[in-house]
């Protein structure tokens, strides 16, 4: 038994690393802080002795503390006492304080407690006393001792209790009192930075990708990082070390043995070598394995008593084992030959089962290589699992089998298919769903129908990826008939099936734009699987009608898809593919109604979820949110390089995407806006009449007769009676409709018919906070106007001129253009010579070059002359021209002058 720090001290590591001690700072300001009594409860070689010693060695602690060790001399009290005095009359306070012992040959523990509390009773300076490795002392005439001590020791004196077990004297009256603390085996896991400051303190030099390797394998467990930087020393290839360190690794393996395994009774041992082929393990299946009883009463003791078995869940019902604990009795267990491995993966694989693990069973059938008992039950339990959003777990699963067995099985080919389809692997799940059909005569008359019924399923999930319409309304059929068969009613899967082929039917109608249809099967799904507990399914349908819901209202799309989110959120899938629809549909809601700056995040997260190409129907979708994104910033070429990307997946697609004609119409309205007019007027002929007569068309061709200065030709365009009615009374379209017609009233100097259509694109904008229109087609003179007369809008106004200011929708920017509105002057607005009309402020600066081009906007000089003058590319004038119409909100280059006058960016016409 040792008290001073510099001796090791019970951990057989601590005098190889003594040169490698890591200050632990989080721990170190929880002892400081702490009450009368900590407690630090964690298996061998968490740390504790390093801890206690580095912390106690820290200035100001070293001479006010005790340390005193009760390794191999608990059971003793007649050195255990006599060593605490000692410990106790080093430090500054006890040297005055504590007496020494009499040289009695055998001092009774009670009799020196007492000397003890009589001479510490003036204590004043706090004072630590440290006794590590507690557990020792349990069972002994120490603990009722030691217990007085707590009870009734100054309240300077602090104590702080090293054990590996939980069953320390007296502690739970502190515990009531509020008088302890508590460190555990979770706080003293290394952390990856303390981790790489124990390998920098060690000599060690290892790569990140080691360091993390090693942190992982070892759980942060202090032992095994101090082991492994040992046997790292000089190691030719440190990654491959850290890959294959184990609990086999030589100096580990004789740890644990020495520490741990050997520590207990044959029954005990037995249990952990059985149950070590487990990943978790509980009472009743180890009492299976062992063919013993009290398995939970062991496993329970094995966990206070820190013995690396962990308890999982607040229940504590189930256990596990550290890793290289685990792989340790792995080794021993072949080593032994005390049991079979592969019986015990057998009958662990039928207890799995036979309790509705059906995961775990289908891996001890595999760790079994009883490859018929895995397929039965992949397939038994794979529409479950689908069904609960486990799909990347079946692929693990199918990674399990060799290829003579895959091959050889219809059931698990249908399971390959399966998971090709999620990994976005498309033709090969066709492929492989074609062999299993063939195949199907192979299997079992009994399991025929449950066969069938998956192949429906995945023929389903394979017509929804390729967008192929007809032939996802015809699997939702089938798969409602096959609801009813007695294969699904046994196994309980017919209301998740149900489920399933009414959200299917109604994603598809979505897509094939029949609103009606759509809405009562995705709601009738969405209830049915929150009734049945498939939170799974319910989430998938809150996503498909979020989709539908944004059709009608932004506002109603936006809730829908926040629905969802929240069901993600809650169950942790917030990654999976089928919420990146809700995230991309809450963005999409975002942008129409301005808030770009929000809807980025979103948007975001939505395309690191899902690969397009593993989806191709929702890969288009979140291509048209990010082009309408890039259209509302004004990042024109974004949108064309977007849609360019685009081209490819939407080839893909069985039925022409429901979106395809408004992505053509962001690509022409960017095409417009970048001054391309004659190739947005070619696509535009090359439209069939059909869509060319749609009012997401009319609405194009209206924005490029203004662009081709022809205000009257896009008053005409807007007049005619849009070919599809449904897609007519759309808000995006009627504020738009009304925007450009007031533009082009403004610019036949019709002001008070341009205010009234103006009024009336605001009346269809506020319900649903429309403002994307008001961003693609920029007016901010035009509501810079309007805002100072008779208008129920006036807020409204304001943020679309923060938008168009800030491009994100800021309250700053919306005060800013209000304040220049009302002051007038370069920085403002003027008036309008020769209509007594009020300017919009600029709505950004102009660089050099676009007000050196603008000074000669004036004159008669053409685009190419200009070019001459400046010794510019007529590209380069018409870029900066196009620019410096955008910003004054000008869609002439008369307007842009008069406009630059009223501002005073060019000289005003004199007399």
């Amino acid at each position: 038994m040792s008290s001073r720090f510099g001796q090791a001290d019970g951990d057989p590591i601590v005098a190889a690393m003594s040169h490698g001690i890591v200050s632990r700072t989080a721990l170190f300001e929880q002892l400081g802080r702490a009450g009368r009594v900590v407690e630090v409860s964690a298996p061998a070689g968490s740390g504790k002795t390093t801890l206690l010693r580095s912390w106690g060695s820290e200035p100001g602690h070293a001479e006010r503390t005790a340390y005193v060790s009760a390794q191999g001399h608990g059971h003793d009290p007649q050195q255990f006492w006599p060593a605490v005095v000692d410990a106790l009359r080093v430090t500054a306070a006890g040297s005055a304080l504590v007496r020494p012992l009499t040289t009695a040959p055998d001092p009774d523990g009670w009799v020196v407690v007492q000397h003890l509390l009589a001479d510490l009773g003036p204590l004043r300076d706090r004072t630590w006393l440290m006794i590590d490795d507690l557990h020792e002392l349990i069972g002994t005439d120490v603990v009722p001792q030691l217990e007085l001590l707590l009870r009734q020791a100054p309240e300077a004196l602090r104590l702080i209790l090293a054990t590996r077990h939980d069953s320390s004297p007296g502690l739970h009256r502190l515990r009531l009192d509020g008088e302890l603390t508590e460190i555990r085996a979770a706080s003293l896991r290394f952390t990856l930075e303390e981790s790489r400051a124990l390998f920098e303190a060690s000599g060690t030099s290892v790569s990140e990708r080691t360091l993390v390797l090693l942190q992982q394998r070892t759980e942060g467990w202090a032992a095994g990082l101090r082991l492994a930087a040992l046997s790292l020393a000089g190691h030719p290839d440190p990654d491959r070390f850290a890959a294959e360190f184990s609990g086999s690794e030589r100096t580990v393996a004789e740890y644990l043995l020495a520490e741990v395994l050997e520590q207990q009774p044959e029954p005990v041992r037995q249990l952990l070598l059985r149950t070590s082929v487990l990943e978790r393990v509980n009472g009743p299946l180890a009492d299976l394995l062992t063919g013993g009883s009290g398995g939970e009463r062991i496993l329970l003791d094995l966990e206070r008593a820190g013995a690396f078995v962990v308890a999982i869940g607040p229940r504590r019902t189930w256990f596990r084992y550290h890793r290289l604990f685990a792989e340790l009795l792995q080794l021993e267990l072949r080593r032994t030959g005390s049991a079979d491995p592969v019986a015990l993966h057998r009958d662990a694989a039928d207890w799995y089962a036979a309790q509705g693990f059906p995961v775990e069973a289908v891996r001890h059938a595999q760790a079994a290589r009883d490859w018929d008992l895995a397929v039965r039950l992949l397939s038994d339990h794979w529409v479950e699992l689908y069904l609960d959003g486990q799909s990347g777990t079946t692929q693990d699963l199918v990674a399990g089998f060799p290829a003579s067995v895959a091959s050889a099985d219809a059931e698990i080919t249908a399971v390959m298919a399966a998971a090709a389809l999620d990994q976005g692997l498309l033709s090969e799940a066709e492929r492989l769903l074609a062999r299993a059909a063939r195949g199907s005569a192979s299997v079992p008359v009994d399991r025929r129908g449950h066969f069938e019924v998956m192949c429906v399923i995945l023929r389903l999930r394979l017509a929804r990826r390729q967008g192929n319409l007809p032939a996802v309304v015809q699997a939702a059929d089938r798969l409602l008939v096959a609801v009813e068969t007695a294969d699904t009613v046994r196994a309980g899967l017919g209301p998740g099936l149900h489920a399933l082929a009414l959200i299917s039917l109604g994603s598809a109608e979505v897509s094939a734009v029949r609103p009606e249809g759509a809405n009562r099967h995705l709601e009738e799904g969405i209830v049915l699987a929150r009734r049945i507990g498939r939170p799974y399914l319910e989430l998938a349908g809150l996503a498909y009608a979020a989709q539908l819901a944004v059709t009608r209202s932004y506002t109603a799309g936006a809730e829908r898809s926040m629905q969802a989110i929240e069901l993600a959120r809650q169950y942790g899938w917030s990654d999976k593919p089928v919420a990146a629809v809700a995230w991309a549909v809450h963005a999409d809601a975002l942008i129409v109604q301005g808030r770009l700056a929000q809807a980025q995040p979103w948007l975001d997260h939505a395309q690191r979820t899902l690969r397009p190409q593993d989806n191709p129907v929702a890969g288009v979708n979140l291509h048209y949110v990010r082009a309408g994104l890039e259209l509302a910033r004004g990042e024109y070429a974004a949108v064309l390089a977007t849609l360019d990307a685009l081209e490819p997946l939407a080839r893909t697609l069985v039925t022409p995407h429901v979106l395809r004609p408004i992505l053509r119409a962001h690509m022409l309205h960017a095409l417009i806006r970048m001054g391309r007019t004659q190739q947005a007027e070619q696509v535009l002929a090359e439209i069939d009449a059909e869509e060319r007569g749609s009012a997401g068309m009319r609405i194009v061709e209206a924005a490029l007769r203004m662009a081709r200065a022809d205000p009257q030709g896009a008053r005409d365009v807007l007049a005619a009676p849009a070919g599809d009615a449904a897609s007519a009374v759309r808000p995006l379209y009627t504020v738009a409709a009304f925007l450009l017609d007031a533009m082009a009233c403004e610019a036949l100097g019709r002001a008070n018919e341009a205010g009234y259509a103006l009024e009336r694109a605001l009346d269809a904008a506020e319900p649903d906070h429309v403002l994307f229109p008001f961003l693609v087609h920029p007016a901010p003179g035009l509501l810079a106007c309007h805002v100072r007369g008779d208008t129920k809008h006036g807020p409204l106004i304001r943020e679309i001129l923060g938008a168009l200011g800030s491009d994100g929708g800021g309250t700053e920017a919306a005060a800013e253009a209000e304040t220049s509105a009302e002051a007038g002057g370069v920085a403002g607005t003027g008036d309008r010579p020769g209509r007594g009309l009020p300017v919009a402020p600029v709505r950004m600066p102009l660089t050099g070059g676009e007000l050196r081009v603008l000074r000669y906007l004036p004159t008669n000089l053409s685009a190419p002359e200009i070019a001459v003058e400046l010794s510019l590319s007529v590209n380069t004038i018409r870029t900066h021209m196009r620019h410096v119409y955008e910003k004054l909100g000008a869609h002439s280059r008369n307007e842009a002058v008069e406009l630059a006058r009223s501002l005073g960016l060019v000289a005003a016409i004199v007399g």
